[in-house]
């Protein structure tokens, strides 16, 4: 297969998004595409699909594509011209190119286009284009199916937890007198009495590294996924540790922000461990996702920047008697337990996805 070496500016056309203020934005299904996400949505669609968006001014190098009509904002730069190649194939070499090498801005980074048109590009014929694509779209198209099997599952969970101990639509709760909003049988009882609480402490930066040695180490959101972390620094000072499957409460802005370990991680001053006293995890997890509904805010509705242990410790919580827990264990750890297998599932397909990327983009495999 012949590749041939073309100049950006023949390969694509780029354009600045569009400007569309957040109070200018109509309801509306349209998605309105940021530098590196959906940042809202509207009821006007500014371009034809297919689309490709990469970020133009804030966040740099990464790439979004789109099946929708869609409205490229203006911190974005999107491609107005494809001059002859197949939308997918350029979305994926976009990503090779490292386009956040290319900031040209001071306080804020800044992709201009018009710096692309002098590097050069080696692409394929349209066809091993598409195949390309095709191969690489495999692996995305499994990320996305799992993704969202993992979102209905967190929303079933989320769901059985509002009605049953929310809404007091509980098992049995025709026959249970409530008082003062509390069924008889539950308890008002502070964190430190249902939970095993580990508060981070950060060591010192010269034992910090990211060749893997010591163990995972965080020390606040960064790293934080939509339910499990990802490990980045590691540390060979094991101060304090939490285990695989403990939760994980920033205690530090934003409080109340979670996520699960499914490793044995060292932990900093931004992060506490938690771990139910009565086995009983994924309620525990349910039950902080509601009390720190908002974060920074806790239940009362009160604000903290950050949280002292004891402060930490003394938040109130309802608990429900060991039967209810036990139940709704049974129903929801088998879908914490799938979301898991799910989670790394993802991980194993992105590793092997991020390993063909620049391979195929360089005709290291041929198609």
């Amino acid at each position: 297969m012949k590749w041939r070496r073309v100049a950006f500016k023949d390969f694509i056309q780029l354009q600045r998004g569009f400007d569309l203020p957040k109070s200018f934005m109509q309801e509306g299904e349209v998605p309105v595409l940021g530098s590196n996400c959906i940042i809202g949505y509207h009821n006007e669609a500014k371009v034809a699909p297919p689309g490709v968006v990469t970020g133009r001014s804030g966040t740099l190098g990464l790439v979004q594509y789109t099946d929708l009509p869609y409205w490229p904002h203006n911190t974005a730069l999107w491609v107005k011209d494809f001059e002859g190649n197949y939308p997918k194939f350029v979305f994926y070499k976009l990503q090779t190119l490292n386009l956040e090498t290319f900031n040209a801005g001071v306080s804020v980074p800044t992709l201009n286009r018009n710096v692309l048109e002098d590097i050069h590009v080696n692409i394929p014929n349209y066809e091993a284009q598409e195949q390309i694509a095709d191969i690489l779209s495999t692996y995305d198209d499994l990320i996305e199916n799992n993704r969202r099997r993992m979102a209905l599952l967190e929303e079933a969970a989320r769901q059985l937890y509002r009605e049953w101990f929310v809404r007091l639509c509980f098992p049995g709760h025709e026959h249970t007198r409530i008082t003062n909003g509390v069924p008889d049988g539950w308890e008002r009882k502070e964190l430190k009495e249902m939970v095993c609480v580990t508060m981070g402490q950060s060591p010192e930066s010269t034992y910090y590294n990211e060749h893997g040695e010591g163990l995972p180490f965080h020390q606040g959101v960064t790293d934080f996924g939509e339910r499990f972390v990802s490990h980045r620094v590691y540390c060979t000072a094991l101060n304090r540790i939490a285990e695989a499957g403990d939760i994980l409460c920033s205690v530090r802005a934003p409080v109340g922000r979670l996520n699960v370990t499914l490793d044995r991680i060292v932990i900093g001053r931004g992060l506490a461990a938690l771990r139910s006293k009565t086995q009983s995890q994924s309620f525990l997890f349910q039950q902080l996702r509601a009390h720190f509904f908002k974060e920074d805010l806790v239940g009362s509705g009160a604000i903290f920047a950050s949280v002292t242990k004891k402060e930490f410790e003394s938040q109130e919580l309802i608990d429900p008697p060991k039967r209810l827990k036990k139940a709704f264990e049974d129903v929801v750890a088998p879908c914490d337990g799938q979301l898991r297998v799910l989670h790394l599932q993802n991980q194993k397909l992105r590793t092997a996805r991020d390993l063909l990327l620049p391979r195929l983009m360089t005709g290291g495999i041929a198609v």
